[in-house]
């Protein structure tokens, strides 16, 4: 009876041996490191709760939005770039909308950011893509139209932010 890999350790792919190694193998060890500091570097004293820099730099209106989002989106080309398949990009490409968009909303946005990983997850479906062979393709050949809809997207942040920041503004 063979024991699936995913499974046989931590659901996260920063603590499950085998998804750590098959990151470490295809050069995406940084990537992992990067995604931890933004989604898991602080542990909540006395609980299991763990947090990072992205849900503490979104306290800082727009500012912290768009580093966030920058940080996420580049994270995603670095992963295209590996060999995602176009499936996998799209999903990778909807759990950063999720992120940008709900942790755009003042007040709720950051409670939301402290729950909603999407660099964690992301990592996740990666570690699942190399160790599953899910979602096999490259994703080379999108790296341009997911250029173009992240920047679509940030346009889009832009927008909400500004008008949310006019509409606060006008409060006083």
């Amino acid at each position: 009876m063979s024991e699936n890999p995913i499974d046989s350790a931590s659901d996260s792919p920063y603590d499950n041996p085998y998804q750590k190694e098959a990151l470490r193998k295809h050069g995406m060890g940084w990537i992992k490191n990067l995604s931890y500091l933004m989604d898991e570097q602080f542990r909540l004293p006395g609980t299991r709760f763990r947090f990072g820099v992205d849900p503490l730099l979104n306290l800082i209106p727009v500012v912290g939005d768009m580093s966030g989002f920058l940080v996420s989106g580049g994270l995603l080309l670095a992963m295209a770039k590996k060999g995602a398949s176009n499936r996998l990009v799209v999903l990778m490409c909807i759990n950063i909308f999720l992120d940008a968009t709900i942790g755009a909303i003042p007040i709720l946005g950051q409670i939301f950011d402290f729950f909603y990983k999407s660099n964690t997850r992301n990592l996740r479906l990666m570690s699942e893509y190399y160790l599953e062979g899910k979602h096999q393709g490259s994703g080379k050949n999108v790296l341009l139209l997911v250029g173009i809809i992240l920047l679509i997207l940030f346009i889009l942040l832009i927008y909400v932010l500004w008008q949310v920041g006019a509409w606060l503004f006008g409060l006083f």
